[in-house]
């Protein structure tokens, strides 16, 4: 009999299965002897996007921690599933991976992840997520089982240069807070200055597949991509086709093309482009680039008239793939450390994403003087109490249908065709992707 690669897998890992499911191995109480295990992890992989603070982490982690040995593997985001997959097939499973939320279905779903509130035991689990935003912890669960350990996380921030406001006789202190104060902004300093006004990673050049701050303009106009029950896609409604609308607004406006992160990074390091929506994971890069050239700073996500923003999350999950109980016990004790108050203060200070431990930021021992000096973090944690979860996708076919989404929009947004007519045609191609369909 011939499987499919992810049941396959799951056999080739041990798993029991019975006719209620899986059976998951007994995580080991403590590590009484040395241990290896392998840590996939997507900020290895880009140099400017918070490997010397994951390799920090995980030599922290191993000095506390003698008896463990973390191997720290670089893989891209984009590319993890297929990794992890693979490896799998080659019966060579990473024991933690650093899992995109947009994924994360997939891999609890297909790739056999372990259910970490059944591996761990409950105790232990309680002790650890105490004071972690609940919100946060909720993004790792797929249906009724908790698969990942909320990471690394951000909301969508406007970066903008106050020296261009206040050149374009623009108040820094008063940052737009809707779409429309975006266009007219950005047309005011355009018009004032010899900067561009705005750029985004929403859609467009190298965006690819992650549509997470689509979801997030989508969301604040009171669309969404997918109905509740996660069984049809939503690109047709109303309110979606009306957010992508705007865009076009903006492109038509002449205030928003379609570049690429590359080119937008070098025009607010060069002084030549005003605002710029994005994560805060790239906050520590444009502060970097900013210094002793102009005053950068952040505001939170625009919303729609008097519609507050519904921001989604960037960001990934720490997902257990390990059946070894020793190295389970690894896992998870790396685990912990990573979402620690160490590990978040490093993160949040060294990379730039939110922390989640959301009381370290006023603790003088973690991070208060750091924020203190660099308040953009904070629009960010404001945010959370409003935001909503980036929405992934079921079945097989879930990256092929966020991109059916993201292709469609820039086609309506940077292209001449009607907006609602080429929504409506990704909305049947994209059905017809879903499972059951």
């Amino acid at each position: 009999m011939t499987f499919p690669l992810s049941r396959r897998a799951l056999l080739a890992l041990g798993i029991a299965t019975m006719a209620t499911g899986p059976v998951w191995a007994q995580m080991a109480d403590e590590i009484i002897e040395p241990v290896e295990i392998s840590f996939y992890n997507y900020n290895l992989a880009t140099a400017g996007l918070g490997h010397d603070a994951t390799v920090q982490l995980i030599e922290e982690f191993m000095a506390a921690n003698p008896m463990i040995k973390v191997e720290g593997v670089g893989v891209n985001a984009f590319d993890m599933g297929t990794r992890v997959q693979t490896d799998i097939a080659a019966r060579r499973p990473p024991d933690v991976a650093q899992v995109i939320f947009s994924d994360l279905a997939y891999a609890g779903q297909q790739l056999g992840a372990v259910p970490i509130d059944q591996a761990v035991p409950q105790a232990d689990w309680d002790a650890h997520v105490e004071g972690m935003v609940p919100s946060g912890l909720d993004l790792g669960k797929v249906g009724d089982k908790t698969y990942a350990l909320a990471y690394t996380f951000s909301t969508p921030m406007v970066f903008y240069n106050a020296d261009l406001f206040r050149e374009a006789g623009l108040d820094p202190d008063q940052p737009p807070k809707t779409w429309e104060e975006v266009k007219d902004y950005a047309l005011t300093i355009q018009d004032k200055t010899e900067a561009n006004g705005f750029a985004g990673d929403i859609i467009g050049v190298q965006v690819g597949p992650y549509d997470w701050l689509l979801q997030s303009v989508i969301l604040s106009n009171g669309g969404s991509v997918i109905n509740d029950a996660g069984t049809a896609v939503t690109f047709d409604r109303p309110e979606t086709i009306e957010a992508v609308a705007m865009l076009r607004g903006l492109k038509d406006a002449g205030v928003y093309g379609n570049i690429s992160r590359g080119e937008a990074l070098e025009s607010m390091a060069a002084g030549k482009l005003a605002m710029y929506i994005n994560s805060s994971a790239l906050q520590n890069h444009l502060l970097s680039q900013a210094e002793g050239n102009y005053e950068l700073r952040a505001a939170q996500m625009p919303g729609f008239g008097e519609r507050p923003a519904s921001p989604t999350n960037s960001g990934s999950g720490l997902v257990m793939f390990s059946q070894d109980p020793v190295k389970q016990r690894a896992a998870w004790e790396l685990m912990k450390f990573l979402t620690s108050e160490r590990g978040y203060t490093i993160i949040t200070s060294k990379i730039g994403y939110l922390p989640l431990r959301t009381a370290i930021v006023d603790d003088p021992e973690y991070l208060k003087d750091w924020v203190d000096a660099n308040p953009l973090v904070r629009p960010n944690l404001a945010q959370l109490e409003r935001m909503e979860p980036w929405r992934s996708y079921p079945g097989t076919s879930y990256r092929q249908v966020a991109a059916t989404l993201m292709e469609a929009a820039e086609q309506a947004v940077f292209g001449d065709g009607d907006v609602a007519e080429i929504m409506q045609g990704a909305q049947a191609r994209a059905q017809a992707m879903m499972p059951g369909s």
